[in-house]
C-alpha cells in the first residue's frame, strides 16, 4: 500500500512539475532550440506531440553515442522508458521487453510481443533481428498495443528502426574507430544523384572487430571476439512527379560472439558475484584450439550468421490519396550458435583423467544431464516473406482514413545439437520444421470533432496459422506434427484534446493478441509444448507538448493479458516449457522530458515504471536445485508462481542525456555528450529466488571532442560502460548457479570526415 501510495504521489507531483514547466516554458518569446520530431507511429508523417501514442524517437547523438566502440541493438535497453532488451544468445537473438511484456531467450520461434521493424518490414523472428545498426535516421519505440496498423504480435508495442535514405545532393562519410580489447571499428557511406531527377543511391559499410579478450585457462586459450562485415545499398527511383520506388538490399556475414555462461558465479543464498568470478577470465571445456571444438564459431560462446534482405517500397501520389505497396524479403543462413551450456569444465562422474576443479563444483549427483553435458548449439536456417498494400487519404477535411493489407510468411528449420564431456564431436539430436503464414486487413479512421478534439478509431482482422514438423533423432520423443490456428478482431480508439498549440491530452483503448508459438529447441525434453495466443486489452492517457525550449510527455497505462503465454527454463531436467497462465496483468507511467538550457545544453531525461503480475493460482514450475525460491512450495516442491512479477520485466528504468557544445572564436566547436541508463530490481526467472533477482543496474557513456563545421571533420573519445560496472544480467536454470554479465568498459577514438 505503502509502494502504490508513493507511486500516486510521485505521478500527482510529476504531472504538475510538467504542467508549471509547460506554462512558464511556454511564456518564452524565443528562438525554438530545439528541432522538431517527426514519427511515423500512425503510418503517416507526424508531429510526436501530434500522436495519442506513448512514443520515443531516438535521433542524432542520442541514437549514435549509444553505438560508439561497436554495440549492438541491445544498448537500446533502457535507453529510453519502459524498454528492456535481454539475451542469453548475445548478439545472435536480442529479445525485446516493453511495459514488463516481452518473451524470455531459449525458443527461437515463439511469438513475440514487440515486433522489430526495419524500414517498414516488420521481423519476427529472433534471429533476424540481430542485423547490425549503422547510418540510420532514427528509432522509434511505440508503447502499447499497436494491433490495428502493425498486427499481431504487437501487444507491448514496437520499435522501429530507420535507415537513412539517398540524398539528391551528393554527400557521405567516413567513420573510423579504435578503442580497447583491439576494438576497430569502420562505418561509411555515399549517396547522392544517379540520374537527374531520377535515380538516387546511396551505400552504406559497416565493419566491426574486436580481439579475443577472456582467457580459457583451461585450454590455453582465448574467445569473445567478434567480426561483423555488413553492407546496405539502396536506390530511389522517380519515374514521375507522383511515384517513388525505393529498392534496398541488405547483407551480413558476421562471426559473433555469444554469452559466456559462468559457473557457480553465484552462491546460494545471495545474488552477488562471488570470488569464482573473474570477468576476464573463464573455465570451460570447449574453445578455440581444441579438436572437439572444430564446428563453425565453436569456441564455448560462439554463434555466426550469413543474413540478406531486399525490400521494395512504392509510393504512388493520386489526387487525394496515397498508395503504399511495401514488399520484402529476409533470410538467415549459415547460422550456428554454441556454448558451454554448464559455463563450466570437467565432469566428476563419468569421465576419469579429465580435468575438473572449482568452477565445475559443487555438482550434485542427481538426476541432471548437466552432470555431463558441456556444450549446446544449434543450426537455423530462417526466410521471411510479407506483402503490404494501404491507401491513405490526403483530404482537407475533417476526416482522413487509411485502410490495406498484408500477407506474412516465415519458416524456420532448426538443428538442436549437443556435444557431452568425452564425446568427441557435436550430436545432432532433434530437427523442427516451423511454418507461420498469416494475413490481414485493417482500417484507422481520424475524424476531427473541432478544431481541438480528434477521434482516431482503428480495427483489423488477423488470422494466424503455424505448422511444425518436430523429429526427434534420439528416440526419446514420440513426435507428431503440430498444427495451431487463429483469428482475432483488435481495435484502437483514442480522443486527443488539444488545449493550446502547444499541449495535447489524450486517452487511448487498444486491444491486440500475440499468436500461438510452437517449440522449436525439444532437447533434453520430455515432449514439445506449444503456448495457445494470448490477447491484450489496454487502457491508457496521456499529455505532451512542447515550446520554445520544452517537450515533455507522460503517460499513465494499465493492462490486462488472457492466457499469457510463458517460457518456463530450466530445472533438474533442463527442459523448455512453452505454456499459457491465466492472466498477467500491470499498471504504470512513462514520463520524458527534453529540455534546452540554453542553445548550447540540452537534457532529456526519461523514467518508467511498469508494476507487472501473473495471475494463476494453479501454476507451479520446478526450481533449480541450488537456487533459494522465494515462492511457496507445493508438496512435489515446485514454486507457486502467482503473484510474482512477469519474467525480465524491471519494476524502474529511467535514462539521462547531457549535450553540450562550446562555440569556437573560429566559427567550430567543442562537444560533450554523456548518456545513463537505469534499471531497477529485476526476476530472471518465472519463479522468485533471491540468486536470480538481480538489484538496481545502471551503465553510462561518454563522448567528447572537436568538430570543424566548414569542412565536416570530428575527432572525438568515446567511453561506454565509464564506470565499469560488473553487472548480473541473466542466468542459467541449471545446477550450479550460472550467469552471465555485461560488456567491461570501453575506451576509443575516433574521427569522421564527411563530404
Amino acid at each position: 500500500m505503502l509502494r502504490i501510495n508513493l507511486v500516486r504521489w510521485g505521478l500527482k507531483g510529476m504531472i504538475a512539475s510538467i504542467l508549471g514547466l509547460t506554462f512558464v516554458v511556454g511564456s518564452y518569446a524565443e528562438e525554438t532550440y530545439l528541432e522538431e520530431v517527426v514519427v511515423t507511429a500512425q503510418k503517416r508523417d507526424e508531429n510526436i506531440t501530434d500522436v495519442p501514442i506513448s512514443i520515443t524517437q531516438l535521433s542524432g547523438d542520442r541514437m549514435n553515442a549509444r553505438f560508439a566502440g561497436g554495440g549492438d541493438i541491445m544498448e537500446l535497453r533502457s535507453a529510453v522508458p519502459g524498454l528492456h532488451i535481454e539475451s542469453s544468445n548475445g548478439r545472435g537473438a536480442p529479445r525485446f521487453y516493453l511495459r514488463g511484456l516481452g518473451n524470455a531467450d531459449f525458443t527461437a520461434a515463439a511469438s513475440q510481443p514487440v515486433t522489430v521493424i526495419f524500414d517498414d518490414v516488420p521481423v519476427e523472428l529472433s534471429t533476424l533481428r540481430a542485423f547490425p545498426i549503422f547510418d540510420m535516421e532514427s528509432i522509434e519505440v511505440a508503447r502499447g498495443p499497436q494491433g490495428t496498423l502493425f498486427g499481431r504480435n504487437t501487444t507491448a508495442g514496437f520499435v522501429h528502426v530507420k535507415s537513412a535514405l539517398p540524398t539528391e545532393e551528393f554527400e557521405g562519410y567516413i567513420n573510423v574507430q579504435s578503442g580497447t580489447y583491439d576494438t576497430l571499428n569502420f562505418e561509411g557511406a555515399v549517396s547522392g544523384t544517379l540520374i537527374e531527377d531520377k535515380l538516387m543511391g546511396r551505400l552504406s559499410i559497416l565493419n566491426q572487430n574486436r580481439g579475443d579478450w577472456v582467457n580459457n585457462p583451461i585450454l590455453g586459450t582465448k574467445l569473445n571476439s567478434h567480426d561483423i562485415l555488413a553492407a546496405r545499398v539502396q536506390f530511389l527511383w522517380t519515374p514521375a512527379d507522383d511515384v517513388k520506388v525505393l529498392l534496398s538490399h541488405k547483407q551480413e556475414n558476421s562471426e559473433r560472439g555469444g554469452s559466456l555462461f559462468r559457473a557457480n558465479v553465484i552462491d546460494t543464498g545471495t545474488n552477488k558475484l562471488n570470488e569464482n568470478y573473474q570477468r576476464d577470465v573463464v573455465f570451460h571445456d570447449s574453445g578455440k584450439g581444441r579438436p572437439t571444438a572444430d564446428a563453425p564459431g565453436g569456441d564455448g560462446g560462439r554463434n555466426s550468421a550469413r543474413q540478406l534482405g531486399t525490400t521494395l517500397k512504392v509510393d504512388w501520389e493520386l489526387s487525394d490519396h496515397t498508395f503504399t505497396s511495401i514488399t520484402g524479403y529476409l533470410r538467415t543462413i549459415d547460422y550456428f550458435a554454441r556454448g558451454d551450456i554448464d559455463g563450466g569444465f570437467g565432469c566428476l562422474f563419468t569421465c576419469p583423467g579429465r580435468p575438473s576443479g572449482p568452477a565445475s563444483s559443487p555438482f550434485s549427483p542427481f538426476n541432471s544431464p548437466f552432470v555431463v553435458n558441456i556444450d549446446t548449439g544449434g543450426d537455423r536456417d530462417v526466410t521471411q516473406f510479407t506483402q503490404e498494400v494501404r491507401i491513405a487519404s490526403n483530404l482537407d477535411g475533417p476526416l482522413n482514413y487509411q485502410f490495406g493489407g498484408i500477407y506474412f510468411d516465415d519458416k524456420l528449420v532448426s538443428i538442436s545439437n549437443s556435444q557431452n564431456a568425452g564425446a568427441t564431436a557435436f550430436t545432432s539430436n532433434s530437427i523442427n520444421t516451423i511454418e507461420n503464414t498469416s494475413w490481414a486487413v485493417f482500417g484507422q479512421m481520424t475524424f476531427d470533432l473541432s478544431d481541438q478534439m480528434t477521434l482516431t478509431g482503428g480495427l483489423r482482422y488477423s488470422d494466424d496459422e503455424k505448422d511444425a514438423d518436430p523429429i526427434d533423432l534420439t528416440g526419446a520423443i514420440a513426435t507428431v506434427p503440430i498444427s495451431l490456428e487463429d483469428e482475432f478482431l483488435s481495435f484502437d480508439l483514442s480522443l486527443s484534446y488539444d488545449w493550446s498549440d502547444s499541449t495535447q491530452a489524450y486517452v487511448r483503448a487498444a486491444s491486440g493478441f500475440r499468436a500461438p508459438s510452437i517449440q522449436d529447441r525439444i532437447q533434453d525434453d520430455t515432449e514439445v509444448t506449444t503456448a495457445g495466443s494470448e490477447e491484450i486489452i489496454s487502457y491508457e492517457i496521456g499529455i505532451k507538448g512542447e515550446a520554445e525550449r520544452f517537450r515533455y510527455s507522460l503517460a499513465v497505462f494499465a493492462y490486462k493479458v488472457d492466457d499469457m503465454q510463458l517460457v518456463a527454463i530450466g530445472g533438474e531436467s533442463n527442459s523448455t516449457t512453452l505454456l499459457n497462465a491465466e492472466e498477467g496483468k500491470a499498471h504504470g507511467f512513462e514520463a520524458e522530458i527534453e529540455y534546452a538550457v540554453t542553445e548550447n545544453l540540452i537534457i532529456s531525461a526519461g523514467f518508467g515504471y511498469a508494476d507487472t503480475e501473473i495471475g494463476d493460482s494453479s501454476l507451479s514450475l520446478p526450481p533449480g536445485p541450488l537456487t533459494t525460491p522465494l515462492d511457496p512450495l507445493t508438496p512435489d516442491g515446485n514454486a507457486l508462481i502467482d503473484g510474482n512479477p512477469f519474467q525480465h520485466a524491471p519494476e524502474w528504468t529511467g535514462n539521462l542525456e547531457i549535450s553540450y557544445s562550446y562555440p569556437l572564436s573560429d566559427g567550430n566547436e567543442l562537444y560533450a555528450f554523456t548518456d545513463w541508463r537505469w534499471k531497477g530490481e529485476t526476476s530472471d526467472f518465472l519463479y522468485q529466488s533471491i540468486e536470480y533477482t538481480f538489484d538496481t543496474q545502471f551503465e553510462g557513456g561518454l563522448r567528447i571532442g572537436y568538430r570543424n563545421l566548414s569542412s565536416d571533420l570530428e575527432i572525438g573519445f568515446f567511453g561506454r560502460n565509464i564506470t565499469d560496472e560488473d553487472n548480473l544480467i541473466g542466468g542459467i536454470d541449471f545446477a550450479n548457479n550460472t550467469g552471465y554479465v555485461n560488456e567491461p568498459r570501453i575506451w576509443g577514438a575516433e574521427i569522421k570526415l564527411g563530404f
